[in-house]
């Protein structure tokens, strides 16, 4: 039996996946952005949002992590829940999976990439990150909500690189993510800034 490509299960919203906003996006907190899931499980979804630098340098309110952070070295607006507080995610060297220190501390989420506790004393820490970015506020969706925004073509859901989390020029990474998909979505990566102009 034939199935029709709409109706073909697709990837599966996990840890590691990017959310890239669809053209049919109108929420202004997620046009045009590109959301690394960090977890899901039956209460919901949550992620950061990889691609809204802030102009707030990261020595100016946390200090003691400006040395790890990668380029450019800007707290980024991570999401509309909990504007206040931050969330890091750090890159650890030579693909390891856990601090210098021991387990505690962090949580993989990419391979090498994920979740570091900012609670870890920085002697823990050691060596073992080289490359941190620091988000202010996350975004959170509820039971079913996300897997009903996809479903209404608010999002594509896609596979995420560790380089997705910490490139330099993180505004083009909507345009880099959509280039490397199959098909129609690397199509749309060519679609101009002002619709008006297609």
């Amino acid at each position: 039996m034939d199935v029709h490509p709409r109706h073909r299960p697709g990837p599966r919203v996990a840890p590691g996946m990017l959310l890239v906003a669809s053209p049919a996006m109108t929420d202004e907190n997620f046009v045009d952005t590109v959301v690394l899931i960090l977890d899901v499980d039956d209460d919901g979804a949550l992620g950061v949002v990889l691609n809204r630098p802030s102009p707030l340098l990261v020595a100016t309110v946390m200090g003691e992590w400006a040395h790890l952070v990668a380029e450019p070295e800007v707290l980024f607006r991570g999401g509309p829940v909990g504007p206040d507080g931050a969330v890091a995610l750090a890159m650890l060297r030579n693909g390891e999976h856990a601090l210098a220190g021991g387990e505690e501390g962090f949580t993989s989420v990419l391979g090498p990439v994920g979740l570091l506790d900012l609670d870890t004393p920085l002697e823990d820490v050691g060596d073992s990150v080289v490359a941190l970015r620091l988000f202010a506020g996350y975004a959170g969706w509820g039971p079913g909500q996300l897997q009903s925004e996809i479903d209404a073509g608010d999002w594509d859901l896609v596979p995420g690189e560790p380089q997705d989390v910490f490139g330099p020029e993180s505004e083009h990474l909507w345009r880099e993510v959509l280039r490397r998909q199959p098909g129609e979505l690397a199509w749309r990566s060519t679609r101009p800034a002002d619709p008006a102009l297609n």
